[in-house]
């Protein structure tokens, strides 16, 4: 797909009854995870229409990884929710997914009818990163880190940071009033399940629920954890 000034972007789109499932990766991820297949496979065989996609820079994508921010990704995902989607969708984030479901559900407040958060992490730009870290953005531009997923470290930049800063949520009501289901792993190094409590606090909506998995961890991709993603979609599904 393309859109004015944005990369190329790949996705995959199986048809069929809205809404719409769209899975949002996390940072640096793609569209190819264990969890965006399982849920894929999931919706086929319920002959319910999903989306799948990489973000500019990201996966299939075209694009330079170094070059994209958290807006540009926000507006990646509006640009497939008006071209590709189309009519009402759920949104499912992973990670930072769970950050820009939160910013898509704002800017397409028409369209987006329920959201499930699979270790959401908005705001992460903030409590995400040392201070010292933080100083080194600024002063450097980039950092790396050590990559617990994979052999290449991840990398981090000034651009992609200050516009996290900028869009920032989680300091007052977020409004939205579908239903969210939020899957929280205890033993997550990444996300503390805290914030995520406090995430289902700050949503206006009257049907959000958490689920804390004590054993789990940031991925949630074990079969169970999968088991219990489908069974939140399930649910959004069912109090629409």
């Amino acid at each position: 797909m393309t859109t004015p000034q944005r990369p190329r972007l790949a996705y995959h789109h199986t048809p069929g009854t809205g809404p719409t499932i769209v899975f949002l990766p996390g940072y640096a991820s793609d569209m190819q995870g264990s969890k965006a297949l399982a849920l894929e496979a999931w919706a086929r065989g319920q002959g319910r229409g999903f989306l799948r996609f990489d973000y500019g820079g990201c996966g299939q994508s075209e694009g330079a990884f170094e070059d994209q921010s958290l807006a540009d990704w926000r507006d990646d995902v509006c640009a497939m929710l008006d071209d590709v989607a189309q009519g009402p969708v759920v949104l499912v984030g992973s990670s930072m997914g769970g950050w820009l479901m939160l910013l898509a559900a704002r800017a397409r407040a028409e369209r987006v009818k329920a959201l499930v958060g699979i270790a959401p992490a908005p705001d992460f730009t903030d409590w995400g990163f040392t201070m010292e870290e933080k100083m080194a953005l600024l002063q450097q531009g980039r950092i790396t880190r050590a990559n617990p997923y994979g052999p290449e470290p991840t990398l981090y930049t000034r651009h992609f940071w200050s516009s996290g800063e900028a869009n920032r949520l989680m300091f007052g009501e977020i409004a939205f009033d579908g239903p969210v289901r939020f899957l929280q792993g205890q033993q997550d190094k990444d996300v503390p399940w805290q914030r995520t409590v406090r995430l289902a606090e700050l949503i206006r909506s009257a049907d959000v629920q958490t689920l804390l998995v004590k054993d789990g961890d940031h991925r949630l991709s074990r079969e169970g954890d999968i088991a219990l993603l489908v069974r939140a979609v399930e649910d959004v599904l069912a109090h629409l």
